[in-house]
């Protein structure tokens, strides 16, 4: 009996470390399982990355939550398709919210019959390009870049940087744009505000006669002259995407000031400029795409002299709003305090974020500007 009390002791030690064991991991399995979950819909990798590298982020920080939803290539086309397949998700009972980083026109639809079906389910568009007032009678969040706010943002920040003369580059396909033409009239009256030279500057259009090709060679070979004339302490912004990768180049070469281009991303312009060697698993690591850039910057003598908003709004939206859906679907999150979405922004994005209303009678729809990374 002697030998056995010790045996038994042990067994029974080890039976209730199991239990306990047993315990602590149904616990933990318990608060990882969500309750709820949040549908994401955007489009496919190869139509949008960044939207879709933003939502696959979600989809991994919160496994068996999200439900990440793609829509047709061809949105235009198969819009009765992306519509059936949005308002398919108000059909899980589970669903209490929907996150929709799409960019298009004619989604409004859809979410007027998820709605109809499920009045209580959170819906936050960042963005779709519907009728403003429409969306914000039926959308619970709103979420769009400040566009025109950029026309006194980006000079201003040059001026900063050290511009005395801005430079701004376009063509008239996107100046008959009440958007682009308004945010051009803006810098210009930014400039003068601060003292600075504005030039703007016609280049041949892409959208008509040859494509692009004309556009880039124009400013290949007038960027130069313009330095000539100006000198370095001049910033150069382009309204057009393939305009960056020249842009950036030339900053390189020559010397002057590239404060932000048309989308604001590290990944536009300047890993083709500098020839960044960015591997697949890092494709979405900004941290180290950012201190890439920096380093080719100050082999350049460009410290200080480029500068863009430090993660793609594209792959900011879709993490910021499912971090908004799920704390209003908590009730811990007014859609209607700026500054408590301003303090999840900025966990999100690793900088400040300022929202503006889109209209003064809106609570519910706001225009994002994303504070800079100077490299």
């Amino acid at each position: 009996m002697k030998k056995l009390i010790p045996l038994l002791l042990s067994v029974l030690l080890l039976l209730l470390a199991a239990g306990c064991s047993n315990k602590v991991t149904q616990e933990t399995v318990s608060k990882k399982t969500p309750e709820y979950k949040i549908g994401i819909v955007t489009p496919t990798l190869s139509a949008s990355e960044d939207e879709f590298r933003g939502a696959d982020k979600v989809v991994k920080k919160y496994p068996g939550m999200i439900k990440h939803l793609t829509l047709p290539d061809n949105f235009e086309s198969e819009q009765e398709t992306a519509i059936t397949q949005i308002v398919s998700l108000a059909d899980d009972k589970d669903m209490k919210g929907i996150v929709i980083c799409a960019g298009y026109s004619g989604i409004l639809p859809a979410i007027q019959k998820v709605k109809e079906k499920r009045p209580e389910m959170v819906v936050i568009t960042a963005p779709i390009w519907d009728d403003p007032d429409m969306m914000a009678k039926y959308i619970d969040l709103c979420l769009d870049t400040d566009w025109l706010k950029r026309g006194e943002t980006i000079p201003t920040k040059a001026h900063q940087m050290g511009a005395k003369t801005f430079i701004h580059y376009s063509f008239p396909t996107h100046m008959a744009k009440e958007l682009l033409a308004n945010r051009r009239d803006k810098m210009k009256a930014t400039c003068e505000k601060l003292g600075m030279t504005f030039v703007d500057i016609s280049t041949p259009d892409p959208f008509t006669g040859s494509g692009p090709s004309p556009m880039l060679q124009f400013l290949q070979e007038d960027i130069p002259r313009q330095i000539a004339k100006y000198g370095k302490d001049t910033c150069i912004f382009g309204t057009n995407c393939p305009m960056q990768d020249v842009i950036i180049a030339k900053a390189l070469e020559l010397g002057f000031i590239m404060a932000e281009q048309c989308c604001p991303t590290p990944t536009q312009g300047f890993p083709a400029a500098m020839n960044l060697e960015i591997k697949p698993e890092d494709a979405g690591n900004f941290d180290k795409i950012n201190e890439m850039i920096k380093v080719k910057a100050k082999e350049a003598n460009e410290t200080g002299r480029l500068s863009t908003w430090p993660v793609p709004v594209g792959v900011f939206f879709p993490e910021f709003s499912v971090e908004v859906a799920k704390g209003m679907i908590e009730g811990s999150v007014d859609k209607t305090n700026m500054e408590q979405l301003g303090k999840i922004a900025k966990d999100v994005a690793g900088v400040d974020v300022h929202f503006n209303k889109m209209k003064p009678e809106y609570n519910n729809y706001y225009l994002i500007i994303m504070d800079s990374i100077i490299y």
